[in-house]
């Protein structure tokens, strides 16, 4: 495993490309309505990517076709944005997207109800939420990579929820995925020392029911075995010696 170390010229030029992104959900969120369609919020996040002079990091790579993951309900991440995939009261979308300035990658993911959506749902999306800052509070210089994770599994299994294990964040910078792979299931005080200059993804990826995924025949979208929603929340985060810096908030 080579985890990469930023400097912190490197770590200034992946706040400007989080801010950016920041920008993009920014510009998508009004639009995550019922009765929008999941490629009316790709065209938006298209023209706003274009418009801050950054490039999309979703699109073409590995041949994924789209700037934007748009995964409804049950799925858990990779969906691809589609004109006939329209949003009801009731539903949930988790969108993940990643941009790239100046060399540099952010990656960033929400999940949104769409309307007025159930008791449990609307948990789960705050617990999933929770998770990550939990996570995020144990980016501390000298802890363990195993400290970020255990705090997503500990919370969200306490609340009954099922933690997904073939999906985990990732370190980032020069290229979207970089060591270490960050788990959202573990034990504290195990793996990697934290060090400065470490930035990395951190993505709570939880569903209703079981952990249970599999990936439909179009070779993308995960979906939840059980047929349970699925929540997603990320940011890409800095570790330095004052603490958690979160580039893409």
């Amino acid at each position: 495993m080579a985890i990469m170390i930023k400097t912190a010229q490197e770590i200034e030029k992946m706040r400007i490309s989080g801010k950016a992104l920041r920008q993009v959900h920014n510009a998508i969120a009004p639009h995550v309505v019922p009765g929008a369609s999941t490629m009316d919020l790709e065209e938006i996040a298209v023209k706003k990517i274009a418009e801050l002079g950054a490039i999309a990091a979703f699109k073409g790579y590995h041949g994924f076709p789209a700037a934007l993951c748009t995964s409804v309900n049950n799925e858990v991440v990779h969906g691809m944005p589609n004109a006939k995939r329209i949003l009801a009261e009731g539903d949930i979308l988790s969108i993940d997207c990643g941009v790239i300035i100046d060399g540099f990658y952010s990656d960033a993911a929400v999940t949104y109800p769409i309307g007025k959506v159930s008791a449990g749902t609307t948990k789960l999306l705050e617990v999933t939420k929770a998770s990550l800052e939990k996570a995020i509070e144990q980016c501390q210089i000298g802890g363990r990579l195993g400290d970020i994770s255990a705090a997503v599994q500990e919370l969200c299994e306490a609340e009954g929820f099922g933690v997904v294990r073939e999906f985990v964040g990732h370190g980032i910078g020069r290229a979207m995925h970089e060591d270490p792979q960050v788990p959202n299931f573990g034990a504290a005080g195990k793996g990697p020392r934290l060090k400065a200059g470490m930035v990395l993804a951190i993505e709570p990826m939880i569903n209703a029911g079981g952990p249970e995924v599999r990936v439909l025949k179009d070779g993308w979208t995960a979906v939840t075995v059980d047929g349970s929603y699925s929540a997603h929340f990320e940011h890409t985060v800095a570790l330095t010696k004052d603490g958690p810096l979160v580039l893409t908030r």
